[in-house]
């Protein structure tokens, strides 16, 4: 159990250390960016926000379960989109998609924990 939690509580720290870069959603890289990978703006803008909805959901204890699963959906769309984007504009897999893929796998290792652990507290 205790395992589990540390496992649950690196591998979401790290997705959502990497999400807070979503402030800085009106630089000049990011709107390059998104330029690059042919978004328009506002949906760029739209992706940045969602971002940081998603960490505060998932980085707060309190959040209900059931909403923290449509975070990890959303994020799960995210970085398969990210993936998918980056290989249509031209850009080879590493370094670009390797990174979607990883965070996609960091993705799905705080979500099985995030579910062993409410297995566990619903057994206790």
């Amino acid at each position: 159990m205790k395992s589990t939690k540390i496992i649950y509580w690196i591998s979401t720290s790290i997705i959502c250390l990497f999400s807070l870069s979503a402030i800085q959603m009106n630089s000049q890289m990011a709107i390059d960016g998104a330029n690059h990978l042919l978004i328009p703006r506002y949906l760029a803008l739209q992706v940045s926000i969602a971002q940081l909805i998603g960490l505060i959901l998932l980085i707060v204890p309190a959040i209900p379960a059931r909403v923290k699963e449509w975070a990890y959906v959303g994020y799960g769309i995210m970085y398969l989109t990210a993936l998918n984007g980056h290989l249509s504009v031209g850009d080879s897999f590493i370094p670009y998609g390797i990174m979607a893929v990883l965070f996609f796998g960091l993705l799905l290792t705080s979500y099985l924990s995030f579910h062993k652990l409410e297995s566990a507290k619903k057994n206790n």
